[in-house]
């Protein structure tokens, strides 16, 4: 497997992860309506080809056997750095893949001068919180965010 920062032309193929991701991790969760339309606002190709063009945005990927199965993306912040999302394409989880793009990211928040590392997950989606409690991350608040019109609650953890 190879970590790498993600170029303009990984962009469809980002998207098809988060599609795929977000098909498997949230039925529960979302409408498929509404999981639609949070991975176009979210994950559009234009829109990941601008954070991955934008000096604040790290975007890492990972490949297995030249095949994109994972991506990471956080940005710079005045708060030292945050962690929006990290997915795995779900044939593919289980190995270390996400804990290796999220320590990528943090390494690249850290040479950027962060000191603090914020990371944002759906409150209903378990997997996701369990992922972040079990590399030490500990939920500081609980927000709210948008996803195709409708308002979910997400938590909030920092790297301590």
């Amino acid at each position: 497997m190879t970590i790498r920062e993600a170029a303009t032309d990984d962009a469809e193929a980002i998207t098809a992860i988060a599609r795929e991701s977000w098909s498997h991790d949230y039925p529960d969760i979302l409408s498929r309506d509404t999981a639609e339309q949070g991975v176009e606002e979210w994950y559009a190709p234009e829109t990941i080809r601008t954070e991955i063009d934008s000096d604040d945005a790290v975007v890492p990927v990972a490949e297995h056997d030249g095949e994109m199965v994972g991506f990471a993306h956080a940005v710079a912040d005045e708060t030292g750095g945050t962690v929006l999302r990290v997915y795995v394409a779900p044939d593919h989880r289980g190995d270390g893949i996400g804990s290796d793009l999220l320590d990528h990211a943090r390494q690249r928040l850290v040479d950027r001068g962060a000191g603090r590392l914020r990371a944002m997950v759906l409150a209903e989606n378990e997997p996701g919180n369990e992922f972040y409690r079990r590399l030490g991350f500990e939920l500081r608040e609980r927000n709210e965010t948008r996803i195709g019109g409708e308002i979910y609650r997400e938590n909030v953890y920092l790297d301590v």
